[in-house]
């Protein structure tokens, strides 16, 4: 198979947003919910309530959590066999070896500050922006989610659901082990993160759709598939005030693509009529597969 050299710029974006994704998740992690004992579920939530119950110094969180996830592995190969991604085995041991690296070499004894509010706010942002950059480029951080896959794959059960209950259980646990106010804390932790995610990941999927309403429409067509390299498509309509026929284009572009065929548009047809809108879901060549 003759690899290409667009396709290694595409793999190796993937890797590096791949890459940060993990490393803020696992800035959240250890900086902000491990210190104050934030249990939002998942693997780092288990980590956290099993560390304290075994009172051993040999396993902190990061350790348990590098633990759990090799065992997750695991058990993922072996039900999964090898259509498992790679992505996801990469993605699952960085994160626990980054953890584990972190509290050698920047040891936490406290929380970094008295508010324990401001901390659970970079404990849930840093770690739903690092998820909605994994599953923005079809990668997951292991943990749960491979118990989702295999579940998904041998029963019709509703995965969402039961990731949702399990998640709760084990934030439940935190009023038992580490008492009622980080057990508050963690339970508007474990509700803010699936919106925070959710936002996020719609944030980096979105897209402008532009219809233009114009009379000279060939200079902005030309622009939009010469210099944005995207595709359009042109409908022949009249206004119902004026009568006059003309063209509405039809495309839809990046953010900052979004910009340069506005400040164009205004160059060539200062009367054109445009609908901007954002959508989230773009399904076709040159976006989602459909």
């Amino acid at each position: 198979m003759k690899i290409t050299g667009k396709r290694v710029l595409t793999n190796l974006e993937r890797f590096i947003l791949m890459t940060l994704g993990v490393v803020l998740t696992a800035i959240g992690v250890y900086f902000f919910k491990f210190p104050n004992n934030f249990t939002t579920g998942g693997v780092s939530g288990i980590s956290l309530i099993l560390s304290r119950i075994l009172v051993d110094p040999l396993l902190t969180p990061g350790m348990v959590m590098l633990l759990i996830n090799v065992a997750l592995l695991i058990v993922g190969y072996l039900f999964l066999g090898r259509g498992f991604a790679l992505s996801t085995v990469y993605c699952s041991m960085l994160l626990s070896v980054l953890t584990a690296l972190l509290e050698k070499v920047c040891p936490m004894n406290a929380p970094m500050t008295s508010e324990p509010l401001l901390e659970l706010c970079f404990a849930v942002l840093l770690p739903a922006v690092g998820s909605a950059l994994l599953f923005n480029v079809d990668a997951s951080s292991g943990g749960t989610d491979i118990i989702a896959m295999i579940v998904r794959k041998y029963t019709h059960m509703n995965i969402g659901m039961a990731l949702m209950i399990a998640d709760a259980m084990v934030t439940m646990a935190a009023f038992l082990i580490f008492g009622p106010k980080t057990g508050l804390y963690s339970i508007l932790g474990l509700l803010s993160k699936s919106r925070l995610v959710d936002y996020f990941t719609d944030a980096f999927r979105s897209r402008k759709c532009f219809q233009i309403v114009t009379e000279t429409p060939q200079p902005i067509v030309d622009f939009i598939t010469r210099n944005l390299n995207r595709g359009a498509t042109l409908e022949d309509v009249h206004g119902a005030f004026s009568g006059r026929h003309k063209t509405m284009i039809i495309t839809v572009l990046t953010r900052t693509q979004a910009l340069q065929l506005r400040k164009y548009i205004h160059t060539v047809d200062p009367h054109a009529f445009m609908v901007i809108t954002t959508s989230t879901e773009i399904v076709g060549n040159g976006f989602l597969a459909s």
